[in-house]
């Protein structure tokens, strides 16, 4: 009969949760990276809803913008943030596509989204942006991203960090949690 060998890259336990706490000895405080990559008003809110939430907290939070992202943190883009309602199955109102394609949609839908938040009493995206600064969340744009698109600091809000994709995901492999948005 053959001898089963013992796997040694399986860990018992204890062993598992020594590593563990071992690995995350710098980052005692509870930590949550998000990396924004779209633009839209419905998808700007998410990560600064969690963000802010996480750092009310107690917990340290990023979120790292990205491609489209960028937009939430552009001053000339910010205030004028849409919601697309083609191939948006989630809208409160089901719209079909061929509704959705209509011209002048975007801007109903958009319409709708902002009555909506304001009648929940919601922060507006830039209040939003304000107040994650005022909690301590790093605000954090892709220097490869603005590269492309063209975008330069001065383009951005005040108090927006500007790093590389290998800067955040330092930060990010010390997270207890990690999104993509």
């Amino acid at each position: 009969m053959a001898q089963v060998k013992e796997n040694p890259l399986l860990l018992d336990a204890e062993t598992f949760a020594r590593l563990h706490t071992q690995a995350h000895k710098d980052t005692e405080v509870k930590r949550l990276a998000i990396v924004a990559s779209k633009g839209t008003m419905d998808m700007a809110y998410p990560p600064l809803i969690l963000a802010t939430t996480a750092a009310a907290m107690g917990q340290e939070a990023a979120i790292f913008f990205t491609f489209y992202g960028l937009d939430v943190l552009n001053k000339k883009k910010l205030a004028r943030l849409k919601v697309a309602p083609l191939a948006n199955p989630a809208m409160p109102v089901p719209v079909p596509n061929i509704i959705g394609a209509i011209p002048g949609m975007t801007a109903m839908a958009t319409w709708m989204m902002g009555r909506m938040m304001r009648k929940q009493k919601v922060p507006t995206v830039p209040q939003f942006l304000d107040l994650s600064k005022q909690l301590g969340v790093r605000l954090i744009a892709c220097t490869t991203t603005m590269g492309i698109m063209g975008i330069k600091k001065e383009d951005l809000v005040e108090g927006v960090e500007i790093q590389g994709a290998a800067a955040f995901l330092e930060y990010a492999s010390q997270a207890q949690v990690t999104l993509f948005v």
